[in-house]
């Protein structure tokens, strides 16, 4: 796949997809940049190659109609302070106002759309509203692996239509997970938390294929241990799921270990004021699971200390409560300890490794939740399946 690189940028338009959906307070304040920060090797290779640059992105969920709250004049403000330049800002995402503000740029500035999501066409794929787009640029470039599983009109029809390729984001995100999980080293083992057994299915049936040991975590276990037929208390539990989780542990063949202990308390919040840990087999029926337990950190660290590969994702509780996250803060600092090849992916798993400072400790950490998943599962993302088809048109 053809990055930014392979192509003569001087004095073009160049129409960057990223992904600024960052995740906003109350007040509407940015609580973690690192999405911007993620694209900005993109953003100084094209200045510097003499480039004007159009960014454009989604944030939140609209539906179609505008909402002052998820207006892109903040990230545009937060790119500025972290770029260290101006970058400029309009209200909208196309028409003559934007139209007239890019006949004027000139080399090396920077300019953010408005939320494409403002306009319904842009989650419906819609072929026109990707060729209005197309026109206020000569060459596209997709830097948002986020949000590649997508195949909405800003990510895939726009292709169609200009020149495309790949920013250095998505091309570190694809080759670092490839070149992981391609050839893994073993033992290669995989530790998966995250509230429900739906959401990593299809993962986990990957990954039996290829791991030595899948270690669950976070409240899917409690899908597994009903599925067993064991008490749960109050824990959150998949009911319609039960059958599958049955399934999935009868042809595991042994790879799947589950939790001996968690620790449960009265109710799943910062004002909890009983918990304790128990094994599994004594989970009270007026209490609920909230993390992995002492014993199963210990039996974890074992597994993972003995590995030459790791993938994680999803946290082993309830970790933005601090006294639920112990599981995912040991589990993440024994992984970063390790000297296994290790990949983190997921919002909450990254989270995680920005709060315990251990990014650099991480072969890699992706950007990314469902992109990633469904990339790890094996299917092609439409996103990256239009910048391929793209760049066989336009050789």
């Amino acid at each position: 796949m053809k990055s930014i690189k392979s192509f003569k940028v001087k004095n073009k338009r160049v129409l960057v997809r990223v992904d600024f959906n960052v995740p906003l307070d109350k007040k509407g304040n940015i609580t973690d940049d690192k999405k911007i920060k993620a694209v900005i090797p993109t953003l100084k290779h094209l200045i510097k190659n003499n480039a004007m640059i159009i960014l454009m992105s989604h944030l939140g969920r609209p539906k179609g109609r505008i909402d002052e709250k998820l207006r892109m004049d903040k990230p545009a403000k937060k790119l500025s302070k972290l770029i260290k330049q101006p970058v400029y800002y309009v209200d909208d995402c196309m028409g003559n106002d934007v139209e007239n503000f890019i006949d004027d740029m000139v080399p090396g500035e920077i300019l953010v759309l408005e939320n494409l999501r403002f306009y319904k066409e842009e989650k419906e794929n819609n072929k026109r509203f990707a060729m209005s787009l197309s026109e206020l640029a000569d060459i596209y470039v997709n830097d948002a692996f986020a949000a590649s599983h997508r195949a909405h009109a800003s990510m895939e029809a726009i292709t169609d239509y200009l020149p495309s390729a790949a920013g250095f984001l998505l091309k570190k995100e694809i080759d670092s997970i490839k070149k992981i999980i391609t050839k893994p080293k073993k033992p290669f083992v995989a530790v998966m938390g995250g509230a429900k057994v739906s959401d990593k299915i299809e993962l986990i049936k990957k990954l039996l294929k290829k791991v030595d040991k899948i270690m669950i975590g976070g409240a899917m276990m409690f899908t597994f241990y009903k599925a067993q037929g064991l008490e749960t208390g109050k824990s959150l539990v998949e009911k319609d799921k039960l059958k599958l989780a049955k399934d999935i542990l009868k042809r595991s063949k042994d790879k799947i270990i589950l939790p001996v202990d968690t620790l449960v308390a009265s109710k799943i919040d910062k004002s909890a004021k009983k918990t304790k840990n128990v094994d599994v087999k004594d989970i009270p029926k007026n209490m609920a699971g909230a993390d992995i337990g002492k014993e199963t950190i210990k039996k974890y660290k074992e597994i993972i200390s003995g590995a030459k590969t790791i993938i994680w994702n999803g946290p082993m509780g309830v970790f933005e409560i601090p006294r639920f996250a112990k599981g995912t803060k040991e589990i993440a600092k024994n992984i970063a300890d390790s000297k296994a090849v290790s990949l983190v992916g997921g919002g909450e798993s990254a989270a995680a490794v920005d709060k315990l400072k251990l990014q650099k400790k991480f072969n890699h950490v992706s950007t990314a939740g469902g992109a990633f998943l469904e990339f790890l599962e094996g299917k092609k993302l439409p996103a990256i399946k239009a910048l391929e088809k793209n760049q066989k048109r336009f050789k």
